[in-house]
């Protein structure tokens, strides 16, 4: 956490509250940041439609009996909820069978992972530890639901759980990439990973951004604890 570039305010963990006025004063970089999600959005559907299909082709070759795309209502800025999208990247019942594995959480908090999840496909596997599950999401960034750089949307039931504390990580809109992302991931506890974005909305900037959205590319390249 310590080598995150640019910060100047950080935020005292599990007390801090974040300045709602200093976000919505901050006119110039909301617009900068909008424009930036548009355009780059715009441009990586465009770049990567062979990439993704691809990734589809495959992805049906695998599990022929379910779809190429997965849906799901996350929680977005303010708590609104939209409908996430992904590469499908589990069995295709694998809602149903989350009530059985529940008890198996590695991670405290309102967050459910484990390691070895049953339910991921043999080419989910991969595209979940490259993130490339994930692009599709750029069409949320173009509508405007999310950003390329901010906290990850939570469901609505981890949402429920969530203390005053954690939910100023919706005081922004959520991200496909976040300081979470490139500093640990799946290494990290659920109050860590609060704190991260938390520091992250106390100090964003385009610079910071940027810097996020380099250490995400390479993190494609060099795949971290993504699972």
């Amino acid at each position: 956490m310590e080598d995150y570039i640019g910060k100047k305010n950080r935020v005292a963990p599990r007390t801090a509250a974040i300045d709602e006025e200093i976000l919505a004063s901050q006119h110039a970089y909301i617009s900068a940041k909008r424009v930036f999600d548009t355009v780059g959005s715009a441009i990586g559907l465009i770049l990567l439609s062979p990439l993704f299909l691809v990734l589809a082709i495959i992805i049906k070759l695998d599990d022929p009996a379910g779809p190429v795309f997965f849906s799901q209502l996350r929680i977005g800025k303010d708590g609104r909820e939209f409908r996430m999208y992904k590469f499908r990247s589990m069995c295709v019942d694998a809602e149903a069978k989350l009530a059985k594995l529940i008890k198996q959480n590695e991670v405290e908090g309102a967050m459910f992972k484990i390691k070895d999840d049953p339910r991921i496909t043999r080419i989910g596997r991969f595209i979940r530890k490259t993130s490339l599950d994930e692009l599709p999401q750029l069409y949320n960034v173009l509508r405007g639901d999310m950003s390329l750089v901010g906290p990850r949307p939570c469901l609505p039931r981890e949402y429920k759980d969530y203390s005053s504390y954690d939910k100023q990580r919706v005081l922004v809109l959520p991200g496909c990439t976040g300081l979470w992302q490139v500093s640990g991931r799946n290494s990290l506890s659920f109050d860590q990973m609060v704190d991260l974005d938390l520091e992250y909305i106390s100090n964003r900037s385009v610079l910071n951004d940027l810097i996020i959205l380099f250490r995400t590319v390479k993190i494609v390249i060099i795949p971290n604890q993504a699972y």
